[in-house]
């Protein structure tokens, strides 16, 4: 999938309630948010966000209903990789070093291992990848006649 557009703090508040909730409506968004907007800016917000293609609506009875179009981990993901791309060069490994290395951050020895555990998971596939690639034979040229 295309990677989504970026959203302000305002789109983010709104689609960490709508990922939590899984379907909202406009009433139940305000009755959520901290320092709601009016009814009309929220719904000016919810029409961006649909524009963005982050969220579509039905209609339930007398109200819309919004949903997200895509699963919180796939946008997770999508926004992650953004945040590499721009504050990282898109280095992984820059950015997996500044967030360990954040002196204000804790992780529990479950966290740790899973997360070197990832890491040789993968190490071992990359191996296993550059060692079948590198035992394939090339094709041989056409001869000439």
């Amino acid at each position: 999938m295309a990677e989504l557009p970026a959203l302000s703090k305002r789109e983010r508040e709104i689609m960490d309630i709508v990922f939590a909730r899984g379907s909202v409506t406009v009433s139940d968004l305000l009755s959520e948010m901290s320092d709601p907007p009016t009814r009309s800016a929220l719904r000016s917000l919810l029409t961006i966000l649909e524009d963005k293609g982050h969220l579509q609506h039905g209609k339930q009875g007398r109200e819309f209903t919004y949903r997200p179009t895509i699963a919180r981990q796939e946008a997770g993901r999508s926004a992650l990789s953004r945040a590499i791309h721009t504050f990282f060069s898109g280095s992984l490994g820059k950015a997996l070093a500044a967030h360990l290395s954040d002196p204000g951050a804790s992780y529990s020895e479950e966290e740790l291992r899973s997360i070197s555990e990832f890491i040789e998971s993968k190490r071992k596939e990359h191996t296993r990848t550059a060692s079948s690639l590198s035992t394939q034979t090339p094709p041989s040229p056409k001869s000439k006649s």
